[in-house]
């Protein structure tokens, strides 16, 4: 695969981002926000990195430190890009049931960071089960829903919607609210 160094962007259009997943849907969904808040195009590539946590996080805290380390990770393995950006769905209880959502955390070249969380949605008692059996939530919805790989598709979000919420537009919505910081460096 061949990526755009560095001193190859300053004479560029477009700037390189580099996602911590290989995920499809969380590819698309960065150059997605990325080009609406920027009104340009990206290089954009997805590298597999690592977590750092657990492969079904759980909690606020965990989740968000799997999209940091991704970030991280990314940038570490890839530093010739102009961003990095983890992505890391999670999950948590209250007393209304269990609940899904994910952690953005962006890093540009600059040193600059923003972060931001989707929002959540409570999942059905028969995924729950299978989850609290020791599932992830993509295996969970695949066997509940009788789907393939669905997390590279809709995800959760997607299913219970019926696709009028994809999980590229869950996470997209997401992504850009992590760029707010770099769409107002003077606040920020």
């Amino acid at each position: 695969m061949n990526f755009p160094r560095r001193q190859n962007l300053q004479q560029q259009e477009k700037p390189l981002i580099i996602v911590g997943s290989k995920n499809p849907v969380k590819i698309n969904s960065a150059e997605d926000a990325f080009s609406l808040a920027f009104s340009k195009g990206f290089h954009i590539n997805g590298i597999t990195t690592s977590s750092g946590v657990p492969d079904q996080p759980y909690g606020d805290e965990e989740t968000w430190l799997g999209a940091k380390n991704r970030a991280l990770n990314s940038k570490k393995n890839f530093p010739e890009g102009n961003y990095w950006v983890g992505i890391e769905g999670g999950l948590d209880q209250d007393k209304h049931g269990m609940f899904a959502f994910a952690w953005i955390y962006i890093l540009d070249d600059n040193g600059q960071v923003g972060q931001a969380k989707t929002g959540t949605f409570y999942l059905p008692e028969g995924i729950v089960s299978l989850i609290k059996s020791g599932m992830e939530l993509g295996d969970a919805d695949d066997q509940f829903f009788s789907r393939t790989n669905s997390k590279q598709e809709g995800g959760s979000v997607g299913i219970l919607t019926d696709g009028k919420l994809t999980r590229r537009d869950y996470y997209s919505q997401a992504i850009l609210l992590a760029l707010i910081p770099f769409l107002n460096k003077n606040y920020y």
